[in-house]
């Protein structure tokens, strides 16, 4: 069988039919057509913003087999696994790092496949078109982010090189309610728990709005929350307006849109996407500071929205050690990073297997010594 590569500068240039061919089965929200395509007509995602869509397509005897999103990255922003000393010290040394190649999902931090085939011998062609690509565009690098277990070894067995970091998620050990859930915690955080949430919601309305529930004008108000966050705290945010009507209308009944409400106004909200088997938490902000607001809404809404559903876990972004002490866990993250200088891929061979070691141990350390859980566990 003979395997091919094509390379698309834009998402529509695959088509929905075959881009979910192998996304739908993941049951994936963000990698679906309907979000990335979105990132891309929304104009997030474009080569102006630093995001050139070229995503690869694996052929067979003319026929699909396999699909990886990928993008020329101008910069390294929005992407959440860090590689800015990388840049630095290839630039200092007179290389040019940018323009990179990437694998993952505009702005979201969430593990998923990659390698969008159904068998390994074309997972594998992927990453070799991937690198090729690489090499055939002079590119310094291809970085894979947020990669599944599967997919990792893949690239690593292909002499990528391996990356560990760590993400706080919430586990559902098969809680009936929320209140089961406070049952497995230590008596000390069930209290705080239960303070926070009271004084959270104190003189306000918070509601868990999905599917048709959802209203443009829900979305304008979201929007002006997440503008004020990205204001304060990061200095740009990466998604404009029109993307959220895009994934408003298309995929309304994959969104929990939790919002906090004085009477009539609206004045915090936090966004997240359902997929088939986890909630994804990702933008929230406020115009009003509230005390425990940003928990209620983004922790505490999430774990009992889970339960309700029966959904496995929340995951709740990149970050946050914060997020320990409302039951979220530490949990391994993957990426993998093929660079083309031999000099800076050997010295960044060596700063990740020292970062591999530093992340289990601080792992180990929060999740042993300051776990808020009790140390038995409701049966």
């Amino acid at each position: 069988m003979s395997l091919s590569a094509s390379v698309h500068g834009a998402l529509a240039d695959v088509g929905r039919q075959t881009w979910d061919r192998f996304a739908g089965p993941t049951g994936d929200p963000f990698l679906s057509y309907d979000f990335l395509e979105a990132c891309e007509s929304s104009g997030c995602a474009s080569a102006r913003t630093g995001w050139a869509p070229r995503h690869l397509t694996l052929e067979a005897d003319g026929a699909v087999v396999g699909v990886m999103p990928l993008y020329l990255k101008g910069h390294s922003q929005g992407e959440y696994v860090f590689d800015h000393a990388w840049a630095d010290a290839w630039e200092r040394a007179g290389g040019a790092y940018y323009p990179k190649l990437l694998s993952a999902v505009p702005f979201t931090p969430v593990t998923g496949p990659r390698l969008l085939a159904d068998t390994d011998e074309h997972r594998r062609a992927l990453v070799s078109a991937a690198v090729t690509l690489c090499e055939r565009e002079g590119l310094s690098s291809l970085h894979v982010n947020f990669a599944t277990d599967e997919d990792q070894a893949l690239m690593t067995e292909a002499g990528l090189l391996p990356r560990q970091d760590r993400q706080f998620i919430w586990s559902n050990r098969g809680y009936a309610t929320f209140d089961d859930f406070l049952a497995d915690l230590s008596s000390s955080r069930r209290k705080t728990i239960r303070r926070e949430r009271r004084e959270a919601n104190a003189g306000l309305d918070i509601r868990v709005l999905t599917g048709a529930d959802i209203t443009e004008a829900h979305w304008d108000a979201f929007f002006a929350f997440y503008m004020d966050t990205g204001s304060r705290k990061w200095g740009r945010p990466y998604l404009n307006r029109r993307f959220f009507s895009l994934v408003g209308e298309r995929m309304a009944d994959q969104i929990a849109l939790v919002m906090a409400f004085d009477g009539d106004r609206p004045i915090a909200g936090a966004l997240n996407f359902i997929g088939r088997d986890a909630l994804y938490g990702r933008q929230w902000g406020a115009l009003e500071h509230r005390p425990f607001l940003h928990f209620e809404l983004c922790y505490y809404r999430a774990v009992e929205f889970a339960v309700e559903h029966g959904l496995s876990r929340v995951e709740a972004g990149a970050q946050g050690e914060h997020k320990l002490a409302r039951g979220y866990l530490p949990r391994t993250v993957h990426s993998a990073h093929w660079i083309s200088n031999a000099g800076l891929r050997a010295a960044v061979a060596r700063y990740l297997e020292q970062e591999r070691t530093a992340v289990a141990d601080e792992a180990e350390i929060l999740t042993t010594e300051f776990s808020p859980f009790r140390a038995q566990p409701r049966s």
